[in-house]
């Protein structure tokens, strides 16, 4: 019964979902509209306007900054394309992730400024197509696609960790999530943060993030421990014990600073604050 109370609480925090699919017409729509308004920017919307799938449009948009790096643009699309086609699931995991940042940001515009702009997203789909190939045992294919994620997003996401859907990562740059890490459901991890071990452990080793969290800039993570749900890590914390659900922690080392509401949602509400 507390369980049900709960998601019933945090769903009515946020804006209702979208249809499957609704979110990929309004990105093509934003983008018509975009080429119209802005003609220098028409030959790179094309990659959207043009597409023949949901999954082509995707993969084009990741492969255009990652081949930067001396790779086949076009080789590395098909690759992309061809994961995504296979596995709908992804597609609407990154729906799930377009919905969650335009929510939870209140500097976005629009579908499309996440899919072209944001780094931390993009990183994000990346990772979903390499733990996809992680998955199928194409491991060093999959090693390859998020090493050169990593230098051109810059989140260093292993292609083992197991991210769920609504799920943003607040700028992107110096996060770290390590191999046998979790983050479930409708989390918000912001930039600088580390998901680590604590040293040379093998195995079972890196920190279970539960639905709802937040985690602020520049928070360090490390162990197998667990971050209850509903929960908040403050900028700058460094945790290395357990945190229950529904508590904010700060400090170094982290300590529960506050308890929660029960129809509070540190994702949903990107509150910085730990009184």
């Amino acid at each position: 019964m507390t369980a049900l109370i709960e998601t019933q609480h945090y769903e009515g925090a946020l804006a209702a979902p979208l249809a499957d699919g609704d979110a990929w017409k309004l990105v093509r729509a934003e983008a018509r509209a975009l080429a119209a308004r802005e003609p220098v920017m028409a030959p790179a919307l094309a990659l959207i306007t043009d597409a023949r799938s949901d999954a082509e449009l995707l993969a084009g948009v990741l492969a255009a900054p990652l081949a930067v790096a001396r790779v086949d643009e076009r080789a590395l699309a098909s690759l992309l394309a061809d994961v995504f086609s296979a596995n709908p699931q992804l597609l609407l995991a990154t729906e799930a992730d377009l919905q969650a940042v335009k929510e939870r940001d209140p500097a976005c515009p629009g579908l499309l400024h996440v899919l072209l702009n944001l780094k931390g997203f993009q990183a994000l789909q990346t990772y979903r197509a390499a733990h996809q190939l992680w998955s199928e045992g194409r491991r060093e294919v999959a090693s390859w696609l998020s090493n050169l994620a990593s230098l051109v997003f810059g989140p260093d996401i292993h292609p083992a960790a197991c991210i769920g859907k609504a799920v943003m990562l607040d700028h992107g740059s110096g996060i770290v999530i390590g191999e046998t890490s979790v983050i479930e459901d409708q989390v918000s991890i912001l930039q600088n943060v580390t998901l680590g071990g604590t040293g040379k452990e093998t195995g079972d080793r890196h920190p279970k993030i539960r639905r709802g969290v937040m985690i602020g800039a520049g928070a360090k993570i490390l162990g197998n421990i667990e971050v209850g749900a509903f929960s908040k890590v403050a900028a700058g914390s460094v945790v290395l014990k357990s945190v229950p659900p529904r508590t904010t922690v700060a400090g170094v080392p982290a300590t529960v600073v506050r308890i929660h509401r029960v129809d509070e949602v540190p994702a949903a509400e990107m509150d910085q604050t730990i009184v």
